[in-house]
């Protein structure tokens, strides 16, 4: 269907073998299951994906943004429910192929994205504290030897798939936007001075619809990278591993209109991803999406909320026990809150990581503590989160 341009990014056969066969394993890894990443750039507010919408702190804490039940919230459970622009998402929750982990996140308090999100990726426990993606270590641990077993999306390869291990990517993205936050405070800054105005219009598009938030901007196509990542995936010979990221999650202004288009777009990709793959291959696939971090529960004057702790992940797929919200849940009291504004941080990612790469690509528990995410052990994989087939 697409006629795309693939890449070989990486070499090193020998130091493959030779970390694939530290693994210690006795048996050959789940090579035919599937696994997808979705990273959503920017800090995802979890609260407004999945809104706890019969909190009355929640409420308190968000007199203009809370979701209600006015507003078409899904609910899940008579507490959460799913955003509205989530709703084609309902029936894999209902079948049992879709969970939420709220108050998830690394244990990263500094809020800087570009510290945050390379902590997430390299899976060392600190920023910049390996030049290497924890998922591509993975891989190596999968299958010695020179078969393409991942698959990047996107104009250039992320961290998390940088490594030894060999890695096909695909682009077809347009030139990359300047961030809608920048661009607000800028324009903000200079709205009554046309000269600039006019220079800023001319060079961005959109930025008119930033200085008027209520004109809506153009938003990327995350439908065909899905598109692209099932083809592939369905492929006998083709990749097993596939990361896809989505930008423009950093929501300090304009919150509600922002997400919705957003959130629309995640919902249209995890089911073209499903409809893409085909029932027998998705029965073996698990997509995890994540963010670098949440926000805070508080909204700021501006509709909109800013960095923060405890976000959310989300797993799809038939390889999935889902219908689900798990994990712990601190709720949003003020003793609760980190400097009364924040949700905390209690679940962790890397538990979740390792659960799918344990019992979902069947890697062996030690590799996967020694290799994969060094320095962890202290956090255990998060039991029954996917099926064992």
């Amino acid at each position: 269907m697409f006629d795309r341009r693939f890449f070989l990014k990486g070499s090193g056969a020998g130091m493959m073998t030779a970390i694939a066969a530290g693994r210690g394993a006795t048996a050959a890894p789940r090579i035919e299951s599937r696994l997808i990443m979705i990273l959503l750039r920017g800090g995802l507010d979890g609260l407004h994906a999945l809104p706890p919408y019969a909190d009355s702190e929640y409420r308190r804490l968000r007199p203009t943004l809370a979701l209600t039940m006015a507003d078409k919230v899904v609910d899940l459970d008579g507490y959460f429910g799913m955003h509205p622009a989530l709703k084609p998402l309902r029936p894999l929750y209902s079948e049992g192929e879709l969970l939420f982990m709220p108050a998830a996140a690394r244990h990263y308090r500094d809020q800087s994205h570009s510290e945050a999100q390379n902590m997430l990726e390299n899976g060392s426990g600190k920023p910049y504290g390996a030049r290497d993606g924890w998922l591509n270590r993975a891989i190596l641990g999968l299958q010695p030897g020179q078969r393409k077993l991942a698959l990047s999306l996107g104009p250039s390869i992320p961290l998390i798939l940088r490594g030894e291990a060999p890695v096909q990517s695909w682009d077809e993205s347009e030139p990359a936007s300047l961030d809608e936050d920048f661009l607000f405070q800028i324009g903000q800054m200079y709205r009554s001075d046309p000269l600039f105005l006019d220079a800023l219009q001319t060079g961005a598009p959109d930025a008119a619809a930033l200085i008027d938030p209520k004109t809506r901007p153009d938003t990327e196509n995350f439908t065909d990278a899905a598109t692209v990542t099932a083809e592939q995936l369905s492929r006998n010979d083709g990749p097993r591993i596939a990361v896809m990221e989505m930008q423009g999650w950093d929501t300090h202004f304009d919150q509600a209109r922002r997400l919705n288009l957003l959130l629309g777009q995640l919902a249209e990709g995890i089911i073209t991803l499903k409809q893409g793959l085909g029932q027998r291959i998705w029965r073996r696939t698990a997509v995890v999406v994540v963010s670098e971090f949440g926000r805070t529960a508080e909204e700021n004057d501006r509709q909109g909320t800013d960095h923060g702790s405890g976000g959310l992940a989300i797993m799809a797929g038939g390889a999935v026990r889902g219908g689900r919200i798990v994990g712990h849940w601190p709720g949003l009291n003020e003793t609760s809150l980190l400097d009364e504004r924040a949700a905390r941080s209690q679940n962790a990612y890397e538990s979740m990581f390792k659960a799918v790469l344990i019992d979902h690509l069947d890697l062996e528990r030690h590799f996967v503590e020694d290799k994969v995410f060094p320095n962890s052990s202290g956090v255990l994989p998060h039991k029954g989160l996917l099926h064992f087939s």
